[in-house]
Parts: C-alpha cells; structure tokens; sequence
C-alpha cells in the first residue's frame, strides 16, 4: 500500500482520492480551507444542463466520509520534494508520503484591479461568483432592494488581458455568462440581460445549444463590444459606455446591476510549489505538463502528477474525469514495474 498526498480537496482531488483508495492504496487530501469541494461550493446550478451544484458536491463528500478517507483541513503545501517523497505545509509541518497528485485549483481574478469597471466601488457590480451565491438564495436585488430591470453581463474580465497579465483564455466564461443571463430571466422574466463579449466560445457538447435557447427561447441579447467606463448615476443606476463592434456604433447604456465574469487565474501556491519541486510552469501561470497528449497529467518529476484545474481552466466534468486519470497513473508508476507502465 502506497501512500499518496492529494493536494486540494476540490473535485478533482475528492475523485483522485476515492480512485486511489479504491485501487488499495493510502490517500491523503490536503485542504487548505475547513470544507470539501473548493470553487463548487459557491455555484448554484452548473452548465450546461443547469443542474443544481449541491447535485454535483454532496454525493463526493458522502463518498469521501463513506470511504474513510483522510483529510487534513487547514493545511496549506508551500512545498514539494522532487521525487514526491514528501509535503511541507506553510506552517513548516513535513509530511512524508510515495507520490503526489497537485489538485491545487484556481484563484479567480481579482475584479478590483479592473477600476474601469467599479467592482469594489459601485454598489451594483458584482462578479459572476457574486451571483452564484445569489442565485443559491433565490434572489437579485439591487443595493436598493429592488428587482432588477436591466442587467449587463460583461465577458473577459481578467482574461485575454495584456493590461493585467492574463493573457489566457479561461474557456468557461463564455458559457457561465449564457447561463447566467438565462437563469436572470427564468428569475425575473421582465428582466432584459446584455451579454458583452469579445468572441463566444461555445466549445464543448451542449454548449452550443443552450446559447441559441438563450436567444430564441430567453430573448437574451448578445453585444459584440467591450464596456470602456463605468460611471453611477444620481438614482444609483450604473452608466456603461460601450460599443457594438459588429455595426460600429458608439453606446451608452444604463443598467441596475453589471456582472462582471472573472476568468480563472493560476492558483496562488503554484510559484512556491514549482521552484521546490523543480516543476514546469507555463507563462500564465498553471503547471505545465510533460506533454499535452499522453502526459497532460504528468509533471516532469517522476512521482509528481496534476488533476483538475491546476494545469489550465477546466470545467467541472474535465476536473474530475482528470482526478480518476491521475490516480490510475499515479498508481501504475509506484505500483508496477516500469516495462509494464
């Protein structure tokens, strides 16, 4: 029996674990935070199917209690041997173990070095995660407490941004924001939504659909422009000057709340992690793997392996479908020779 850390208990470490223990062997997950689940715990519904996130969670939580498996809460890795021997946590704590499995997750970009766009300083912005947390009560009001009338979804918020250096796609901003503006309308349906968008992404299976349901079905409306400034009026309204690049117009647009959809950034231990094990980073930020084809999840130290969004933006079911991947590899190379790998 091997014992192998998983650092980050997200979905992607939560499927890493129960994979490994499983197959036999000794997993570990260590988690930075007091709970299970990292970025799901915060979302209300999951594209793009729209099914609820506690759907998702709570049958990997039930299966991670039912398994027995440990979790060390609280427990920040600053360090990595790089050979995978061993974890060091922030407070100086070393713990040994035969391999290691980064599911360290994603930070999400941080709205405030945005100024242009008032998140911090205008009641009425707030990011996509912001409304997540409000779609889980059933309501969005205003700082007045008032229904909406007029809501703006703005794209690309810290991603594709030279300004900022994310210069990244974050590939599910795309399809949370159609989402979002469709779950708006189901909530107050004499609502109007505006998408701001640079380019739609619509990549994967569904996703498509549901952003041709969100015009025909939803009446969303899908602006090709970026959003300039921010301004608040006297009635607490919030000013947009903006443009729709498709018909070459200048537009000035006024609105109760502006969504801003925050792209997803590396995660914030990846530096130190990188420089003590001698892992690869790429420029923005995320692990870079030994290949992007069969080792997508290898790192370039042997007993070393990534899951989930700790190599790039994912969505949900990549992240986990990378946590039972990684845990098979991670078995295969401690477990069998190397002719049989």
């Amino acid at each position: 029996m091997k014992k192998i850390i998983i650092v980050g208990g997200g979905v992607a470490g939560m499927q890493a674990a129960l994979t490994l223990k499983a197959l036999g062997q000794e997993p570990l997950i260590l988690e930075k935070s007091d709970r299970l689940g990292g970025k799901l715990n915060r979302w209300d519904r999951l594209f793009p199917t729209q099914t609820p996130a506690g759907e998702v969670l709570e049958p990997c939580l039930k299966a991670v209690a039912e398994a027995g498996i440990a979790v060390q809460y609280g427990a920040q890795a600053e360090a990595v041997d790089p050979d995978g021997r061993g974890v060091v946590l922030t407070d100086g704590t070393r713990i040994e173990a035969d391999g290691v499995v980064i599911a360290s997750g994603f930070e999400l970009f941080d709205a405030r070095l945005k100024e242009e766009y008032g998140y911090c300083i205008y009641d009425n912005v707030l990011t996509s995660a912001d409304l997540e947390e409000r779609f889980k009560t059933h309501q969005v009001l205003t700082s007045r407490g008032e229904k909406p009338q007029r809501v703006a979804i703005l794209h690309c918020v810290g991603s594709r941004d030279e300004k900022v250096n994310q210069n990244h796609c974050s590939r599910v901003c795309c399809i949370t924001g159609v989402k979002q503006a469709m779950e708006l309308r189901q909530l107050y349906p004499d609502c109007e939504v505006f998408n701001f968008y640079m380019d739609m992404r619509m990549f994967a299976e569904g996703y498509e659909e549901i952003y041709r349901e969100s015009q025909e079905k939803y009446h969303v409306n899908h602006i090709r422009g970026r959003i300039s400034e921010v301004s608040q009026t006297h009635e607490g309204r919030l000013l947009l000057k903006t443009e729709d690049t498709l018909i070459g117009r200048p537009m000035r647009m006024e609105v109760d709340l502006l969504i801003l959809l925050v792209g997803m950034c590396a995660g914030s231990s990846n530096p130190s992690l990188a420089v003590s094990g001698g892992l690869a980073l790429r420029s923005s930020g995320f692990f870079d793997p030994l290949n992007p084809f069969a080792g997508n999840l290898r790192s370039n130290m042997k007993n070393l392996f990534f899951a989930g969004t700790a190599t790039a933006p994912k969505n949900v079911s990549e992240a986990m479908n990378d946590g039972v991947a990684a845990a098979w590899q991670i078995y295969r190379t401690l477990t069998q020779p190397a002719a049989q790998q």
